[in-house]
């Protein structure tokens, strides 16, 4: 989200993901460009620090030159139900550092979005039913990208046991559920945004709070400048099955980790 999350990135990753001994790292890129889309000079820094892979989401292309760009540079992906005219891709399958296959993809959730986007759930089964999981793709990462908690435990619950995990990205804010489904899919509602918490979902605290305490619009919404904390979710799994052995929040640097057990 922003300066202070694209820093948490640049600064706390490269550690984060020796000490963890990730094979694979997946970053949502959609707010870092002065918190509306993201850019191809961000995407480069964000892939230096370790990403092997950025999803967007509904502000996919706020930022023009990723028009261009997300044609040229095929790790970064968009999500699969928007327009259908749209440039790039919205799954790949990645070669991880130990060798595994990964699938990621990314969809848009419909209920109270802005837009009416085509329906997650077929867009998602068409591309899990071409890619059965433990097959030719060893992990499947699904991000599901939309406001409500209620379709993204839907999602995950639609793709229990045919991802590796299902994790919900969009409103900010890293919800408590981090779980391992029946079926051996890792899910959490909400990652939570890489970003300063000190804000109103990343956005210095006096226009949205004017805005909700007014009604009346004064100036435009600027990223929260304090300290970030890295917000995500660390999945182990079989390689075998591809399913989930082991999940757990991340919460690294600024306020969370702070006031965290």
């Amino acid at each position: 989200m922003g300066r202070a999350g694209r820093s948490a990135i640049t600064n706390e990753l490269p550690k984060l993901r020796e000490d963890l001994r990730a094979d694979f790292v997946v970053v949502n890129g959609e707010n870092a460009s002065n918190g509306m889309g993201l850019n191809a000079e961000h995407a480069n820094a964000i892939f230096a620090a370790g990403a092997d892979c950025i999803t967007l989401g509904d502000h996919a292309f706020d930022q023009r030159d990723m028009l261009q760009h997300i044609e040229k540079d095929v790790r970064i992906l968009r999500p699969l139900n928007f327009a259908k005219t749209a440039p790039g891709r919205g799954h790949k399958l990645f070669t991880a550092r130990g060798g595994q296959k990964v699938l990621v993809l990314q969809v848009l959730g419909q209920v109270f979005m802005k837009r009416a986007f085509d329906d997650p759930f077929s867009a998602v089964d068409a591309v899990l039913r071409a890619h059965p999981l433990g097959g030719l793709a060893q992990m499947i990462l699904v991000d599901v990208h939309c406001e409500a908690t209620s379709e993204k435990m839907g999602m995950g619950h639609f793709c229990d046991g045919r991802a590796t995990m299902v994790v919900g990205t969009h409103t900010h804010v890293p919800t408590a559920d981090a779980q391992i489904l029946p079926g051996g899919t890792a899910f959490q509602s909400d990652a939570g945004m890489c970003g300063d918490y000190n804000s109103v979902i990343g956005m210095e605290k006096e226009e949205p709070m004017r805005r909700f305490i007014t009604g009346m619009t004064k100036s435009r919404f600027t990223p929260a400048s304090g300290e970030a904390t890295l917000s995500g979710l660390f999945v182990v799994s079989d390689d075998r099955t591809g399913k989930a052995t082991s999940v757990s929040m991340i919460r690294h640097g600024g306020r969370l980790e702070q006031s965290g057990p």
